[in-house]
C-alpha cells in the first residue's frame, strides 16, 4: 500500500504563487511516474502535470509556462510550483502516483487552491 500525503495548498491572490508538495510513502517499490490533477465545482477532474521516473515532464495547456512539476526522488516527493495564478486555477489538486511493480495508481485526498480575483 501507497500514501500520498499533499500539502501547499490555500488562498492566494490573482498573479500570486503557491508550491504544492507531495510526499508518498508505503510499499512504493523505486522510483514511479507522478503527477498532479485537478478537479474544479461542476467539472471533471484534469490532468495538469505529469512527471516520469526520469524526469520528463508534460503539461496541460492552460498551465503550461505557469506551472513546474518537480521532484525528490529521494525524499520519493513531488512538488508543483504555480506562477502567475488564475481565478480558474481554482480547484481541488490531487497528487497520484504510477506504481509499475506491482502495477497499481494511486491517489492523495486533495488540497484545496482558491485563486480571488
Amino acid at each position: 500500500q501507497v500514501h500520498l500525503v499533499e500539502s501547499g495548498g490555500g488562498l492566494v491572490q490573482a498573479g500570486g504563487s503557491l508550491r504544492l508538495s507531495c510526499s508518498a510513502s508505503g510499499s512504493i517499490f523505486g522510483i514511479n511516474a507522478m503527477g498532479w490533477y485537478r478537479r474544479a465545482p461542476g467539472k471533471q477532474r484534469e490532468l495538469v502535470a505529469t512527471i516520469s521516473s526520469g524526469g520528463s515532464t508534460n503539461y496541460a495547456d492552460s498551465v503550461k509556462g505557469r506551472f513546474t512539476i518537480s521532484r525528490d526522488n529521494g525524499k520519493n516527493t513531488v512538488y508543483l510550483q504555480m506562477n502567475s495564478l488564475k481565478p480558474e486555477d481554482t480547484a481541488v489538486y490531487y497528487c497520484q502516483l504510477s506504481r509499475t511493480f506491482p502495477v497499481y495508481t494511486y491517489w492523495g485526498q486533495g488540497t484545496q487552491v482558491t485563486v480571488s480575483s
